[in-house]
């Protein structure tokens, strides 16, 4: 095909908004939904820039499109007019490091780097683990840019590896028409086994090819340091325990006990090699780690008799959609009012949640209901919210929050 034939460059995706979808994008919200828009010029490819104009043809926004998503636009910049070039996205990356710099030392080098559209990068994540990156993908749209995001990364980013994960439902675009799998290694040799890493000096290992989100979660590290903070002499239960981490941190804290409960062998084995490799750490010796498979929410069901003084229940998320917040709901309480009757008098409960669908001031209040309804006496601790490497800049990011209560005695009856 000669130059002249080669067919002329598409015209700029442009798409004018309802009203109150002006108002949204004015506000700093980070997504377009399909039925906000009202006028577009041409149909749009997946992962190319889409231009949002107001109701008097000025710039609003700028943004991937996704032709596939409800979310059809994910904002990369919004204000006065921006010309998306090399040198903005390189800023643009530069942006969401500064933001974590000074928050970790050499003893943590487990952390998340780019959270989404909280740091300007709607649909991607990237977190650390050592020498080696995991990007995680929620849209389709950043597929047709992975080669120059990957070498964006490249050269502002040390590392040895680069690992894609990918949200569920964009498996099959990614690998039919990219040729892209979950767990594919980007950068760097494969991967053989689990990457071990460093938090607040405690050694863990992060499933990083296959592993739940990027293979570890990195979000709970202040309630983890917390709980660390509180175990001294204590017999600690560490529900929903996943691979181990508050029992780690629990062990290193000078717990007596910790005790794994979790109905994954797989996870429970995880637990198992983290605890290993910390053996050599002061307090471990002297702590004993015993582990329980099974459901969480059928063993609180029933009396045994063992009692803790440290009581740890942070289930995976039990509210995925909106239409599933009231039996969320109804279960954190069912939850925390059966847990309660396996704390002595002085034990401490610590309740998380990370279910965006339900708001932190219901699950705390669903919380302190179950505390009142136990006839028990207690102290509210502290509340938590995001750690700062996961800050949430807008209301549909806010997910993850945490209580801590001091149980004392039965109330003396009436």
């Amino acid at each position: 095909m000669s130059l002249s034939s080669a067919p002329a460059p598409k015209p700029r995706l442009r798409l004018r908004v309802t009203a109150t979808a002006e108002t949204i994008l004015r506000s700093g919200h980070p997504w377009l939904f399909a039925d906000s828009i009202r006028e577009q010029n041409r149909p749009g490819d997946t992962g190319e820039l889409a231009v949002i104009f107001d109701r008097k043809d000025s710039f609003l926004a700028v943004g991937l499109f996704d032709s596939d998503s409800p979310i059809r636009v994910r904002i990369l910049h919004a204000g006065k007019p921006q010309n998306l070039d090399d040198a903005w996205w390189k800023a643009h990356l530069q942006s969401a490091l500064d933001r974590r710099a000074g928050l970790f030392g050499e003893s943590t080098n487990g952390y998340r780097l780019i959270n989404g559209e909280s740091d300007g990068w709607p649909g991607l994540v990237l977190d650390r683990y050592a020498d080696v990156l995991v990007m995680k993908l929620y849209t389709a749209a950043w597929l047709p840019r992975l080669a120059e995001i990957t070498a964006l990364f490249k050269a502002a980013i040390p590392h040895e590896r680069l690992v894609l994960r990918l949200s569920r439902n964009i498996h099959s675009v990614a690998f039919n028409r990219f040729k892209l799998s979950d767990g594919q290694v980007l950068v760097g040799d494969p991967i053989d086994g689990a990457t071990v890493f460093l938090e607040n000096g405690l050694r863990f290992e992060a499933e990083v090819c296959k592993g739940q989100k990027t293979g570890f979660f990195l979000d709970q590290r202040d309630n983890r340091k917390e709980i660390e903070n509180l175990a001294a002499g204590r017999h600690v239960l560490n529900a929903f325990s996943f691979s181990g981490g508050f029992s780690v941190y629990a062990a290193r804290g000078g717990a007596k006990s910790v005790t794994d409960l979790d109905i994954s062998s797989h996870a429970l084995e995880s637990a198992r090699r983290n605890f290993a490799l910390n053996k050599d750490v002061p307090n471990f010796s002297v702590c004993t780690h015993t582990q329980i498979q099974a459901d969480t929410f059928e063993w609180v069901e029933k009396p045994s008799g063992v009692r803790f003084d440290l009581l740890i229940l942070d289930p995976p998320s039990l509210a995925k959609r909106e239409t599933e917040r009231a039996g969320a709901i109804q279960a954190y309480a069912r939850l925390v009012s059966q847990g309660l009757k396996f704390l002595n008098r002085g034990g401490i409960l610590l309740a998380a949640s990370c279910s965006a669908h339900v708001s932190a001031d219901e699950f705390f209040e669903t919380v302190r209901s179950a505390a009142h309804r136990s006839n028990r006496e207690f102290k509210e601790l502290k509340t938590s919210r995001h750690a700062p490497d996961h800050h949430a800049s807008f209301a549909e990011a806010e997910y993850l929050k945490a209580i801590y209560l001091e149980m004392g005695n039965n109330k003396e009856s009436q």
